[in-house]
């Protein structure tokens, strides 16, 4: 059954909201070609709108050749789907401050475009000298397996150190439970492979990282958000929504929170937990981060022993993003079913760069790299946070490490006006709605304080919210 909607659409009319729902429906595959429309009655009980309205919103969508109309039948999807495509779901937002539009343009910029709003470090940042010596050492090592797939469940010595390593911040995981992966995003869409099937309820935080939504929208998952606070999830709206809705999944990060930089409390945790089992709730925490922290964060993983948490990371934040390798941890269980899927979708991982990984954790060269990356993160906070005050911006909360810092803008300015001002300086803001399924966060601006280091950022961020006010305010006096 549809959900009543209150908003008008797209075209700012109610024969428009009744067009969007269904166009919304029909790209996302909740109706195929074919598949008869719902009725009129049906469709005015479910927008609140009248029947009229209805009809001319059919009428409209058949002469577009969306629907056909068949005599004493009804309505019907007509012809074949539209390739499908992510920016035809969710909420319908300008092109220049759309997730995927946002990645793209950072990835794709040049070298004079500044990325503030991107989400990863510079390349000077990462240790590409060492990068280089471990991939010399690996075509060096006549043990090494250069052109022949991996074992199905990844390097044995890699998930070896990285039982190891998640031992460090209590996750009992030992490499039987590992499964690599080409980065943290073929992780988090293999578990979404194995534990989701069309149509099923997935939580999210709002905000939370964009991709989390792009990708569940991929999976035909129903995505439904709950507010987050500086210390984790507001459980009251949490407790809701698991009443409300019975989702399958909870996708959250818990060290170092993205985009709020916010850390998890461990009474949080340990509600959330409860709540959980209670109510039958699979959880995903995204530990992709967890490297940056300068004190181990509490772990839902390390709470729950992996019962009903899933624990996924990578090295692409901190490493290398060319050298693509990540990891599920998950209970024993799930191991083998994970591992067919990782076979059917892309036959393996890549051997090279989990050989060049593990060669960097054991010879200690990541070791290294991270005491000056931590360092050098904690000098950027300081100075970001510092310059973003000066600018008047209110800093939600003080990360206690990583990357990001989450900022409100002043004078209830909208950030996607300010982010596109921007961009006619070449500079590339990450405007707060492009986080939040609930669009609950247009006055706030997500910085990477690794990209912050060039005073053009902050100038150009002056001008931007200097233009946007005179924009906001002549619309406010057309109003």
């Amino acid at each position: 059954m549809m959900e009543r909607e209150s908003n008008q659409g797209a075209s700012g009319t109610r024969v428009g909201t009744v067009m969007d729902s269904l166009r919304e429906r029909i790209a996302s595959r909740s109706l195929m070609p074919g598949a008869r429309v719902p009725s009129i009655r049906a469709m005015t009980e479910a927008l609140g709108v009248s029947k009229s309205t209805v009809v001319e919103a059919y009428d409209r969508l058949v002469a577009e050749g969306v629907i056909v109309a068949r005599r004493g039948s009804g309505f019907f999807v007509s012809g074949h789907a539209p390739p499908f495509a992510l920016a035809d779901l969710g909420p319908r937002l300008d092109r220049e401050v759309d997730p995927l539009w946002l990645t793209r343009q950072s990835l794709e910029a040049g070298s004079k475009v500044l990325k503030p709003g991107c989400g990863w470090v510079p390349a000077a940042w990462l240790p590409e000298d060492g990068v280089r010596r471990a991939l010399r050492a690996v075509a060096r090592d006549p043990q090494s397996v250069l052109a022949d797939y991996a074992c199905p469940a990844g390097l044995p010595a890699l998930r070896q150190q990285l039982a190891w390593r998640l031992s460090q911040h209590g996750v009992d995981a030992p490499p039987e439970q590992i499964v690599l992966t080409d980065g943290g995003t073929h992780a988090l869409d293999l578990v979404c492979r194995f534990l989701l099937e069309p149509g099923d309820t997935v939580l999210i935080d709002d905000p939370c990282y964009f991709n989390f939504q792009a990708l569940l929208r991929a999976h035909r998952a129903r995505i439904v958000s709950v507010p987050y606070t500086p210390c984790g999830p507001d459980l009251a709206a949490f407790e809701r929504a698991l009443i409300e809705h019975r989702p399958r999944l909870y996708v959250t990060n818990s060290a170092i929170h993205n985009p709020t930089g916010a850390t998890l409390a461990p009474a949080v945790a340990h509600r959330l937990l409860k709540l959980a089992g209670e109510h039958d709730l699979l959880i995903v925490e995204d530990d992709i981060f967890a490297d940056l922290e300068d004190e181990p964060a509490p772990r839902l993983a390390a709470f729950d022993g992996l019962a009903r948490v899933v624990s996924i990371g990578s090295f692409s934040k901190t490493l290398s993003a060319a050298v693509r390798c990540g990891y599920v941890a998950a209970r024993g269980e799930w191991i083998e079913p994970l591992i067919d899927l990782k076979l059917a979708t892309t036959f393996g991982n890549g051997q090279l760069a989990a050989s060049v990984v593990h060669r960097m954790l054991v010879d200690g060269t990541y070791r290294r790299h991270l005491e000056s990356m931590r360092a050098k993160l904690a000098d950027a906070m300081g100075e970001t946070v510092r310059r973003l005050g000066y600018a008047g911006l209110d800093i939600w909360t003080r990360p206690r490490g990583g990357i990001f810092v989450w900022a409100r803008l002043p004078d209830s300015l909208d950030a996607a006006d300010v982010a596109r001002h921007a961009l006619a300086d070449n500079v590339v803001f990450a405007p707060g709605n492009v986080f939040s399924a609930s669009q609950s966060a247009a006055g706030f601006l997500r910085f990477n304080v690794s990209q912050c280091n060039r005073p053009k950022v902050y100038e150009a961020l002056q001008r931007a919210m200097e233009a946007s006010a005179v924009t906001g305010g002549r619309e406010r006096k057309r109003a």
